[in-house]
C-alpha cells in the first residue's frame, strides 16, 4: 500500500455471529473461520467483481454503463455492469515499471470525444493521466514530483484540482492540460490559510466553477476558490483521509467523514461553516471513515475501516436504514451511481480485492 493508508484485517472480533472451522492437531491452533460479507437491512448486493489484486480507487462513468477500478500495481481496469466483466485495462509502460498505486479516478464530464469516454487519473508516483477508454490509450501524462493522492473536477469539466503530499493545490485547464495557478497556505505559520500537511479530499461546489473545499491531516477543511492563491476559510476538526468531502446542491451541506472513532462523520453548513450535526456510531461500533456520500435527498453513504463496514444512513434520523458488513478489509472508496437509465441508484464498495455492487431496496430512496 506503499503507506498510503492504513486498515486492520480480520483478527477474529466478529461483528455478527459465524461459524467455527474444524482442524487437526497437526495444523496447530484452532482458528475461527472469517465471516462472510453480508449485506442487512434495505440494502442488496447485485455483484461482486473479484479484482485480483487491491483496490485504492473506483468511479462510475456519466451513462451508469461502465466501473472504472484503480488497483495498487498502477493498472485500471473497466468493468461492464451489464455482465460484471472487465471488458478494458489501462496501463502503459510508466505504469508497469512503477507498479504504484492508482489514488484516484475520474471520468470527465462533456468531454466524450469519438472513441467515447475519457477519464483522469492519479498515481502515487506523482502522475496525472488522460485515458481513452475504448482505445485503451494514454494521451497524456503530467508529473508532479509529489504523491498526488486526489482529484476533483469541476462540474462543466472545465478545470481540474489535484493535490497530494505536498500543501500545494494546483488548478489546471482541461483542455490544455496545463497548470493555471496553485492555491497554497501564506509562508507565515501563524496563519491557517491553507493546509500544512497531506491532503486526501477535494471537492468542488457542485454548482460553482470556482468554488472548491478540501481536506487532509491538519484536521482542518479549507473553502477555496480557484482564483485566489490562499484559502478564504477553513473550518476545524474534521481528519480527512480519503474521498469523505460531498456538497448536496439543494441544501448546501457538506458531509465530512474523519478516519477517526468519535465524531467520524459530521454535516456542516457550506455558507456558515458551522457544524449542524454528528452522525452517531452504528451499533456495532465506530469504523473511521475514508469515503462517505450524499445518496439522493434522504439518505448518505460512509465506510472505513476497523469496523470494515459500509453503511446508509437515514439523513433525518441518522439511523443505520442498510449496511454492508464483515467485509475482508478497509473500504478506501466508494462510489453512486444516478442515471436516469437507473430506477434506484447502484454503489459501489471497495474492500481487499473486490468489488461489491450493492442497491437500495425499493422505497429506501424517495
Amino acid at each position: 500500500m506503499s503507506g498510503l493508508l492504513v486498515t486492520p484485517r480480520w483478527k477474529g472480533n466478529l461483528s455478527r455471529a459465524s461459524t467455527h472451522v474444524s482442524v487437526t492437531e497437526d495444523i496447530g491452533d484452532p482458528q475461527e473461520a472469517p465471516p462472510k460479507p453480508s449485506t442487512d437491512g434495505a440494502l442488496n448486493l447485485e455483484r461482486l467483481i473479484d479484482c485480483s489484486e487491491e483496490v485504492m480507487s473506483c468511479q462510475f462513468n456519466p451513462s451508469g454503463t461502465l466501473l472504472a477500478v484503480g488497483l495498487t500495481r498502477g493498472t485500471i481496469q473497466i468493468y461492464s455492469l451489464a455482465n460484471g466483466n472487465c471488458v478494458h485495462s489501462l496501463k502503459d509502460n510508466q505504469t508497469a515499471a512503477n507498479q504504484l498505486p492508482v489514488t484516484a479516478i475520474r471520468f470527465l464530464p462533456g468531454r466524450q470525444d469519438s472513441q467515447g469516454d475519457l477519464l483522469l487519473a492519479t498515481y502515487a508516483g506523482g502522475q496525472v493521466k488522460f485515458w481513452h477508454i475504448s482505445t485503451q490509450t494514454c494521451v497524456r501524462t503530467l508529473s508532479e514530483g509529489r504523491q498526488t493522492l486526489t482529484v476533483a473536477i469541476s462540474p462543466s469539466g472545465g478545470q481540474f484540482l489535484t493535490a497530494g503530499s505536498t500543501d500545494d493545490i494546483n488548478v489546471y485547464d482541461t483542455d490544455t492540460a496545463t497548470c493555471v495557478s496553485v492555491c497554497q497556505p501564506s509562508s507565515s505559520h501563524k496563519l491557517m490559510d491553507g493546509h500544512r500537511s497531506r491532503i486526501f479530499g477535494l471537492a468542488f461546489h457542485p454548482t460553482n466553477e470556482e468554488s472548491f473545499i478540501s481536506g487532509g491531516w491538519d484536521n482542518t477543511v479549507q473553502f477555496w476558490n480557484t482564483g485566489e492563491k490562499h484559502s478564504l476559510g477553513k473550518i476545524s476538526g474534521p481528519h480527512v483521509c480519503g474521498d469523505s468531502l460531498d456538497i448536496d446542491p439543494q441544501t448546501n451541506q457538506i458531509l465530512i467523514g474523519s478516519w477517526r472513532k468519535e465524531e467520524n462523520l459530521q454535516v456542516w453548513d457550506y455558507n456558515a461553516r458551522q457544524k449542524i450535526q454528528t452522525v452517531p456510531n452504528d451499533f456495532r461500533g465506530p469504523s473511521r471513515i475514508y469515503s462517505s456520500r450524499w445518496l439522493g435527498a434522504g439518505h448518505m453513504i460512509a465506510a472505513g475501516s476497523d469496523i470494515n463496514m459500509c453503511r446508509v444512513i437515514d439523513r433525518s434520523t441518522l439511523m443505520t436504514r442498510g449496511c454492508l458488513v464483515d467485509l475482508p478489509g478497509g473500504v478506501y472508496s466508494l462510489d453512486v451511481s444516478c442515471s436516469a437509465a437507473q430506477s434506484t441508484p447502484l454503489i459501489a464498495v471497495t474492500s481487499s480485492q473486490s468489488v461489491f455492487l450493492l442497491r437500495p431496496t425499493e422505497g429506501l430512496l424517495p
